[in-house]
Parts: C-alpha cells; sequence; structure tokens
C-alpha cells in the first residue's frame, strides 16, 4: 500500500527538519563545563599549539647555553596502569629525547626491559659487556597512571515519526575525559628517586560524537595549552603532548637548566610555581654548599668568567667570577651565593653578557699569582689579568710500571700528569679505527687536573678500559690546555662520552684543540698494544 502523499511530504519535512537542527547543540555546554575544570577559579593564560616540539627544540638550544652534556640514561617499559590505552609510550619518550638531542648530544637514552630487576642485573653486567662499557648514570620509570573516560558527558536526541510509514531520529554527544603520566628519574648507583625530578601532568580532553572532533587541554605553570586532536590518532596524541611535556620537565630539573622558559613563561621571577621551584632548588642546592658553589663553578668557567677547579669549594678566583657576574646581572659586586643572584641567573638572557678578556684565574696556594709581584692566591683574590707567563706546558700518559702491551681483555690504568694545573681531555682510536671521548665523562665532569694530583683513569669512574679481544692495537691521545676550551670545540668532536664521532680522526680532533686553545696545548699519544 503506497503512503498518502500528505505522508511523503511530512516525511520529507521532518528530515529536513532534523537535519538543520540547532536544538541538538551539546559542544557548546560540555565546553563550558570542561572550562570549569581547566581553569579553575581564575582565568589563566591560553595558548594553541599543535604539540611540544618547539619546546623540545628550545631545550636542546639551552642546553648548549647552560653547557650540558654527557646525561646517560636508561628508560624501563612505560606500562598503562589503566589499560586502557593502546600507545607505545616508551616510543614516544624516545622520540623526545632523540628531538631535544640534535644539536646539543646531550642526553644519551638506553631502552631497557619492563621491570626494575631486569634493570639492576643489567647494571650488574654492563662493564663486562662490550657495548655498555659505562654504566648509564639514571633510569626513567613511570607509568600512564589515569585514564577517566566521559567525567563530563552530554548528549541530546530527538525524533519524528508517522507510524506505520517512517520513524527518523537524530542524537549528538560530547564528552570530557581526563589522562595523566607520572614519570620519575631514579639514580642507578642505588636506584634511589631523585628527589624533586619528577613529572606528574595531565591533559583534559574533550570530544564530539565518535572522535571526529576534538581537542586537548594541558596546565603548566599557571598556562593552559589547546590543542587540536586528529581524526586518526585522539587519545594518542594527547598522550605524546603528556610525554613530551614530561620529557622537558625532567630534563630541565635534573640538569637544572630553566626549562620552563620553553613552556612560555617570560618572567619566572613573577610566576609563582617558578618562583617556587627556583627557591626549592636553590634551598636543595644550598643545604650542602658544595652542590651551589661547584654548580656556579661549573657555570661561571663555562661563560668565560673562572677558570679554577669545580670542587664545591670557594676561594679567590670564584669568588671574583662571583662578583663579576653580579655586576652583570645588575646586583651588587658582593662574593655571595644567594637566592636573588640564584634567581636573577635562571631569568637572565645569558646571550646579552659579554665573555670578559680573561677569567679569574684560581692560583693554587704557594704559587705566585703574577710575575709582576709576590703577591699569591691564598692572600688576595686574583685579578683577571692574563695568564702568567710560565714554561711550556706538558702532559705525561702512563701506565703502571710504564707498561704499553697487556693481554687481551686486560684492564688499562693511565695516569694523567700535567706539569702544570691544567685541563685534559682525552680520546681513543678503537680497534675498528672508531673515536670516542672517554675523558671528560658522565663521572667526572671537570677536565681539570691539578700538577700535585695526577688523575688515574679509569680509577673509581664507573667504566673499563682493557685491551680488545683481537689484539689490534689502539691509540690514546689526550690534550692540555691552560683554559677549558671544551664550549669552544666543534660538537662534533665534543660528542657524547663512550659513543664513537662520526667521522672524525686524531688528526681532525687535534687540529680542533690547537685552534679553540690558541695554539697553547700539549698533547701526548698512549699508544696500546696486545702482548
Amino acid at each position: 500500500m503506497k503512503p498518502p502523499r500528505i505522508v511523503r511530504f511530512l516525511a520529507l519535512a521532518a528530515i529536513a527538519a532534523l537535519a538543520g537542527c540547532q536544538t541538538l547543540e551539546v559542544k557548546q555546554q560540555t565546553i563550558e563545563q570542561t572550562a570549569e575544570i581547566r581553569i579553575g577559579p581564575e582565568q589563566r593564560p591560553q595558548r594553541s599549539i599543535t604539540g611540544f616540539s618547539h619546546a623540545l627544540r628550545c631545550m636542546d638550544t639551552l642546553m648548549l647555553d647552560y653547557g650540558v652534556r654527557d646525561v646517560t640514561m636508561l628508560t624501563e617499559e612505560i606500562t598503562d596502569e589503566t589499560k586502557k590505552l593502546n600507545a607505545g609510550t616508551r616510543d614516544m619518550l624516545i622520540s623526545a629525547v632523540s628531538d631535544m638531542s640534535r644539536r646539543s648530544r646531550a642526553v644519551r637514552l638506553v631502552a631497557f626491559g619492563k621491570d626494575t630487576l631486569n634493570v639492576v642485573s643489567f647494571l650488574s653486567a654492563a662493564q663486562t659487556t662490550a657495548v655498555y662499557q659505562a654504566i648509564p648514570r639514571y633510569d626513567i620509570k613511570g607509568s600512564v597512571s589515569q585514564f577517566d573516560e566521559n567525567l563530563i558527558k552530554n548528549q541530546k536526541d530527538m525524533g519524528i515519526g508517522y507510524f506505520p510509514y517512517f520513524n527518523l531520529g537524530v542524537a549528538k554527544d560530547a564528552s570530557t575525559s581526563m589522562l595523566a603520566l607520572d614519570l620519575s628519574v631514579l639514580s642507578t648507583s642505588d636506584m634511589g628517586v631523585l628527589p624533586g625530578v619528577t613529572s606528574r601532568n595531565g591533559v583534559v580532553i574533550m570530544k564530539q560524537g565518535k572522535g571526529i572532533d576534538g581537542d586537548a587541554a594541558y596546565q603548566k605553570f599557571g598556562i593552559n595549552y589547546s590543542m587540536n586532536l586528529a581524526r586518526s590518532e585522539g587519545n594518542s596524541q594527547a598522550l605524546r603532548g603528556l610525554v613530551e611535556l614530561a620529557v622537558v620537565e625532567l630534563i630541565g630539573k635534573l640538569t637544572k637548566t630553566p626549562y620552563w622558559s620553553c613552556l612560555g613563561v617570560t618572567d619566572p621571577k613573577a610566576n609563582e610555581e617558578t618562583r617556587l621551584e627556583m627557591l626549592d632548588w636553590y634551598s636543595a642546592m644550598a643545604s650542602t654548599r658544595i652542590e651551589l658553589i661547584a654548580y656556579f663553578q661549573n657555570q661561571l668557567r663555562h661563560r668565560g668568567f673562572y677558570d679554577g677547579p669545580i670542587d664545591g669549594e670557594f676561594n679567590p678566583a670564584i669568588d671574583e667570577a662571583i662578583s663579576n657576574y653580579r655586576e652583570q646581572l645588575g646586583l651588587s659586586r658582593a662574593a655571595v651565593l644567594d637566592d636573588k643572584f640564584f634567581s636573577a641567573f635562571l631569568a637572565a638572557d645569558h646571550s646579552k653578557i659579554k665573555r670578559p678578556a680573561q677569567p679569574a684565574r684560581y692560583v693554587a696556594p704557594g704559587t705566585p699569582a703574577t710575575p709582576l709581584g709576590s703577591r699569591t692566591a691564598e692572600a688576595t683574590a686574583p685579578t683577571t689579568s692574563p695568564a702568567p707567563a710560565a714554561t711550556p706546558l706538558k702532559l705525561s700518559v702512563s701506565a703502571p710500571n710504564q707498561q704499553t702491551r697487556f693481554a687481551r681483555g686486560e684492564s688499562i690504568n693511565l695516569s694523567l700528569a700535567p706539569s702544570q694545573d691544567a685541563h685534559v681531555y682525552c680520546y681513543l682510536r678503537d680497534e675498528e679505527a672508531k673515536v670516542i671521548r672517554f675523558f671528560p665523562n658522565r663521572f667526572t665532569r671537570d677536565s681539570r687536573i691539578a700538577s700535585a694530583k695526577p688523575l688515574t683513569l679509569p680509577g673509581s669512574m664507573r667504566f673499563q678500559l682493557s685491551m680488545n679481544a683481537k689484539g689490534v692495537p689502539e691509540t690514546v691521545t689526550c690534550f692540555a690546555t691552560p683554559r677549558d676550551v671544551m664550549s669552544s670545540l666543534p660538537q662534533a668532536v665534543v660528542g657524547i662520552d663512550f659513543e664513537p664521532l662520526p667521522g672524525a680522526t686524531l688528526e681532525m680532533i687535534s687540529a680542533a684543540f690547537d685552534k679553540a686553545s690558541g695554539g697553547t696545548l700539549a698533547q701526548e699519544n698512549f699508544h696500546v698494544q696486545a702482548k
């Protein structure tokens, strides 16, 4: 039986009405309710982003600026404790770290097994495994800790029918979910969590319909970051944003670099969260004093204001360097490491601070400070005058009992002894003609060796030097310079400790040191031969 003409007309009208109906709007209502979760009682700054890739590149530059290098880490499997996501969280973390180290080569990440027991077993065997001749210092551990779906959900529907001829309906829905990621950094020496080096972040995900359209909102330092989600990725894309944010935060906290500047914070002293973070860093380092002094010895030496040991002890040279840098930051010349100086240092644009013609030089007690007078570093602070004229710098590299031949697999111990206090850098050309830097390294970052205290390698450092199993001759080449030239070397020569330098030769490295030191250096080779 054919339906009456009036029924066909009503059906067409109903279809048109349902297609154009505006009363089923649910997205705006969900957005408004979600805003209460995102913003809270106070309106926060809003930033639209496509991801945190810009922050990763910014961190790469920041680590170059702060002289960060040789950060070696393991990462375990990052589990999904919610059992609701099917995403490679650890692979996302590996990609983020790789993107963050493109130029600086500051972080080396080693992916490993699924549990701490496996990691402990790995660490105990690392020094006897050729691929891992040096033990990573840190381990990243964590999980996707929360995924609460449909925290807010709105749905509306509408229908029209004329029995028995037709029955039409339409529905719209929108929902908000919460996803969280918790990561921490552990020390591989005892598998203890490093205080304060953690990342706990969440993202609010708003979707309409069956993932057809949605966005994710992250919050950090009082700023809301909004990112549109791709139809094909959805929750996984939101998780990737969390992972990239966590990597920026973890490495920033671990290396004490102002990572918040890569997340849009322009005035950290005016931002309550960053102000408290800087105060926490200062208080933790100042509690032992040694860590705080060593931090500034390293930073001011990297910036050319200081030339002396990084030992965590005050000396006249570091006092002078602190005074000079405080003055550059508009502070008093008092040689004090207070929280005001620490905050100003982290907030400064160091590219605008010109290096001095000469650094404040450390002079060992009992050594004449200059050839122009009888003052010593014991009695007076150093000046920024050029280093005193001296006999040519020499360097001795030797094994006990002058041994040069070793059995296959036999451990090698070397003694480095400069004729005067100097900065020493050592490279190995192995049996495959690959060149690696093994000193300074992740275990001893200070390149300075006192003439009165020769350094033994490896000594207490957690790596091994040994004769290769093939019995092929190898060469150790060490360079000594009066000042620290690491920041003046090409990145291709610095590389990552214990990692082959792509395309490098000892001749190329020698030329780079000659240029960086202005020709004032000593070079010594130690030839390793098989018995």
